[in-house]
């Protein structure tokens, strides 16, 4: 079957995109821009806060092996979805969480899978339904937590626990656990 591909904006893409290259079914992962309204945007621009856009990853799954329902609920396991405009310390709409649909049936997926999503917050679930244009980060974005991002204190402090929420609600999903997944 061919690939598919998911959109979701859950703070840094460094951090969210971590956390998917490690779930079984999925082919790729892409940091980016989405969202806002400056053609094709800089890191700097979009971390001014004034293009509009979130940052967010693209994710190229196989069906068969993953469904968009569940790698929406990974996402929602693995960032807080009640956070408006923030993820942790970081600030400003380039952090909010949304989920971008590329078809009718993602937008009625992603729509049920913030009402599972709710069931598990008492605060209210922020997380948006938006639509808007792919652009790629520039190329020192991407794979960041694989090359320079184990030596950023940031990450260091951010991504490790999001990869234990991962093992910890989804084990049976995780490449790093199911070697032969």
């Amino acid at each position: 079957m061919a690939t598919e591909y998911a959109i979701v904006a859950g703070g840094c893409f460094w951090c969210t995109e971590a956390v998917f290259k490690d779930v079984i079914g999925v082919e790729s992962v892409e940091s980016g821009y989405i969202g806002g309204h400056t053609v094709n945007p800089t890191y700097e621009q979009v971390c001014s806060g004034e293009t509009g856009h979130a940052e967010a990853i693209r994710i190229g799954f196989d069906p068969e092996k993953l469904h968009y329902g569940d790698l929406l609920d990974i996402s929602f396991a693995t960032h807080d979805p009640t956070q408006l405009n923030r993820q942790g310390n970081d600030m400003g709409t380039q952090y909010r969480t949304a989920i971008f649909p590329l078809s009718d049936a993602q937008r009625a997926e992603a729509e049920a899978a913030i009402q599972r999503a709710q069931q598990d917050h008492q605060e209210p679930v922020v997380t948006t339904i938006e639509t808007g244009e792919w652009y790629p980060a520039e190329g020192y974005h991407q794979d960041y937590w694989s090359g320079r991002g184990q030596q950023n204190g940031y990450c260091l402090a951010v991504i490790p626990p999001k990869l234990q929420k991962l093992r910890k609600s989804y084990a049976a999903r995780v490449k790093s656990l199911n070697p032969d997944g």
